[in-house]
């Protein structure tokens, strides 16, 4: 298993909609561990495969108390999201150094190939939930700054490269 570096802000891959996985095979499994090792070095609580520049659908996620309880989805998709909403600090390493309190559903129903290749439908409910969704948006070529106003995210981006440059 390697730790993989993150593509930095600005890089086009972030906007770019990943392609559909065809098959779990043991390659994607061993993606899926690399993004693991990934995902828990940072520390987080979920990782999409273009945040370290592969531009498939597969996500990680672990919101356990214990590490060691990754949820491994390839091609994952929201068939359902509750009308009740949660309100939660979000960040990507992507963009050191910013953070942004984004709401999003409580709950989801996911549909998703699973580690056995499997499809696979599960409810995420709170902090799952919430960074199911985080990751599918990477898929989908967003971010969280979308979801806030254009001078919100302005002033974010700033802030980030602001910080970078010190580095």
């Amino acid at each position: 298993m390697t730790i993989r570096r993150f593509v930095p802000y600005g890089d086009r891959r972030l906007r770019s909609p990943a392609e559909p996985v065809a098959a779990v095979t043991e390659t994607i499994r061993m993606i899926w561990d690399d993004m693991v090792e990934t995902m828990d070095a940072m520390p987080g609580y979920g990782l999409a495969a273009p945040q370290i520049g592969i531009m498939l659908r597969l996500a990680v996620v672990d919101c356990s108390d214990r590490r060691g309880q990754a949820v491994r989805m390839a091609n994952p998709e929201v068939l359902h999201a509750s009308v009740q909403m949660r309100r939660h600090e979000e960040a990507s390493p992507n963009l050191p150094g910013v953070s942004a309190v984004i709401e999003r559903p409580r709950a989801v129903t996911v549909r998703f190939l699973n580690e056995a290749g499997m499809v696979e439908d599960r409810d995420f409910v709170g902090l799952w939930a919430t960074s199911v969704q985080h990751q599918i948006d990477h898929l989908d070529g967003r971010m969280f700054i979308d979801r806030l106003s254009p001078l919100r995210r302005k002033m974010l981006i700033a802030r980030s490269e602001k910080l970078s440059n010190r580095g």
